[in-house]
């Protein structure tokens, strides 16, 4: 039996309101579990992402997460146009076996796109 079903991760937020805006306009979230002025939920497609609210910058400057996609080109071009790809984030074929991107959020959080080669 698989008991390990789905995973969401908890990403740290300055501003709730501020980051699911930023979510909902740049990254394309259109799903909304809950969000109040200190917790968050929110999903696009099959991923959904959690935010609690801090007061310290260092803890979403310092998280990332990891998301598996399909047609990474495609997201990739999308995310351009949002103008969110991390400086050292462009588009390649990495040696762990992942085509991947990555973007800044508006708190620092690292967020990486990969699809597997």
């Amino acid at each position: 039996m698989d008991h390990l079903q789905h995973a969401a991760p908890v990403l740290a937020s300055m501003d709730i309101h501020k980051t699911v805006t930023f979510y909902k306009e740049k990254l394309g979230f259109d799903k909304s579990g809950w969000i109040d002025e200190n917790y968050a939920v929110i999903g696009r497609d099959k991923v959904e992402i959690h935010f609690w609210k801090c007061n310290n910058k260092i803890f979403p400057e310092n998280t990332s997460c990891y998301i598996y996609v399909e047609n990474v080109d495609g997201l990739y071009l999308e995310m351009q146009n949002s103008k969110v790809i991390h400086p050292n984030g462009s588009l390649a074929d990495k040696p762990w076996g992942v085509r991947e991107f990555s973007i800044l959020d508006i708190d620092g959080n690292l967020i990486r796109f990969g699809q597997n080669l």
